[in-house]
């Protein structure tokens, strides 16, 4: 829409000009490109915390204490300080180098006790409430026998509490424990939350249990999907066992094949709809489950229907995924803002990418299965930032991404490009100390971006160090 990059000319621009029709939101994303997070304040002063994201409203800043027992809520303010001089180009003043002057606290809640603690890298949220969804655990044994139905190599945990928590008032509004099971808890994989609807995946005795969260803040069970999918299914199996054999030996000459698959994942695609990944125990405990054979179903909970079957090697799901990407991870109730994460179905240079490693697979089917490997979605795992959007910044993705993942860290600045040209350089973000780190111990890093102001924190992790905290924001 805009002609010139300058931003007082795009204001009166847009006073003057109308854009297309279903273009508006796109238009004004564009001044993202003038607001960018330009400046840094390196080893900020900050409470010794594990920080864990922004909430997809951008109203808080969730973070743990380092002994994993307390969650503490921030609410982002933006930063401002008086100077009496006229010239106030100078460096900012030293009380402007705090934590506290870009973030208040909003409460403290202590969550785990005894020998549980907090799953740090566990966290949902429920923007339309302002709920947030936690969990506490006490520590895995992964060579504990199977029992009572239980899936042999899957880890029993004694005892997760999942937590329902008003982050406006740190509120526990509501508990739901789990006994002797098991949850993937690492970035959301074994928890999906749509709308009211919260599925929850237990992977040791192979059970969907999906609860609604109420306005009122409680956690009601709706219904749990295994070994019974009705109330009467145990009654009507007893009273037909032998049709049922007979039956699956004359049409299912894979039958056993089928049985001995277990739940990896699920996610909802709507209200009734779940979709279910299965696969080996194997391939649940290996490192690189591309490898191993896969299946999706498409279930419908109300009529406990299997409405599709794929393997992960169906290039009828592949199309599927390339071209309604969208709808595997888009929420109804979803934000407006959160609808421009950037996918090969709503951003063509996320296509040519997605096109480029096509051309360069040396297996289509491989290429494929290493595909549908992302599906089911994990989810709330993408940052909504605009500084990710493919359309108005190119960035390498092997460095930083809008996917919630700890990754390398490098001392090199990261670099945001615009896509328009002549393809400026924007800003930079820069991980670590100012001056750079002599200690050559491996690194991790991690970014946290607000959803949809020009403010960023970058945390780099030593072994054995406090991390670095830095804080880049539009000075």
């Amino acid at each position: 829409m805009f002609r010139s990059s300058n931003v007082a000319a795009r204001v009166f621009e847009r006073q003057i000009r109308t854009p297309p029709p279903g273009t508006s939101v796109h238009s004004a994303r564009e001044f993202y490109e003038n607001l960018v997070p330009s400046h840094t304040i390196y080893d900020i002063e900050c409470p010794d915390h594990f920080f864990r994201k922004f909430t997809d409203d951008g109203q808080f800043l969730i973070s743990f204490s380092r002994n994993q027992q307390e969650l503490i809520v921030y609410r982002p303010r933006w930063l401002s300080f008086s100077c009496r001089e006229e010239d106030c180009n100078h460096d900012l003043p030293p009380k402007a180098r705090r934590f506290d002057s870009f973030f208040t606290q909003q409460s403290c809640v202590s969550l785990a006790s005894s020998n549980e603690l907090i799953f740090k890298d566990f966290f949902l949220y429920m923007e339309s409430n302002q709920f947030g969804i936690f969990t506490s655990t006490t520590p895995p044994i992964h060579d504990a026998p199977a029992f009572e139905g239980a899936i042999p190599g899957v880890p029993l945990v004694e005892k997760i509490t999942f937590y329902l928590i008003r982050l406006e008032n740190g509120d526990i509004l509501d508990k739901k424990v789990f006994h002797n099971d098991f949850v993937n808890l690492s970035h959301n994989m074994g928890v999906f939350l749509y709308d009211n609807l919260l599925a929850i995946v237990s992977l040791r005795f192979q059970t969907i249990h999906i609860l609604q969260i109420r306005e009122s803040g409680n956690l009601v069970d709706v219904r749990a999907i295994g070994l019974f999918c009705r109330e009467d299914d145990e009654l009507f199996l007893n009273s037909n066992a032998q049709r049922i054999h007979s039956l699956k030996k004359k049409f299912f000459f894979h039958f056993q094949d089928y049985v001995d698959l277990i739940i990896w994942k699920v996610q909802f695609l709507d209200r009734h709809h779940l979709l279910i990944k299965f696969g080996s125990v194997d391939g649940w405990l290996s490192r690189n489950a591309d490898h191993h054979p896969a299946f999706f179903a498409v279930y419908n909970m109300e009529t406990t229907e299997i409405v599709a079957f794929y393997q992960n090697s169906s290039e009828e799901l592949y199309q599927f995924f390339e071209q309604f990407c969208d709808h595997f991870h888009v929420a109804s109730g979803t934000p407006l803002y959160m609808r421009f994460i950037s996918s090969q179905s709503n951003n063509i240079h996320a296509l040519e990418q997605l096109k480029s490693i096509k051309a360069k697979a040396n297996s289509f089917p491989q290429f494929v299965k290493k595909m549908l490997g992302s599906v089911a979605y994990t989810c709330q795992s993408q940052s909504p930032s605009p500084y990710f959007d493919q359309s108005l910044f190119r960035f390498d993705e092997k460095l930083i991404s809008a996917t919630d993942r700890n990754r390398l860290s490098t001392d090199h600045p990261i670099k945001f490009i615009t896509r328009r040209r002549p393809c400026t350089l924007k800003f930079k973000i820069k991980p670590g100390p100012e001056a750079g780190n002599a200690d050559t111990r491996t690194k991790r890093i991690s970014f946290l971006f607000h959803p949809f102001l020009p403010l960023a924190l970058s945390i780099q992790q030593t072994p054995y160090l406090q991390p670095s905290v830095n804080i880049h924001f539009r000075r």
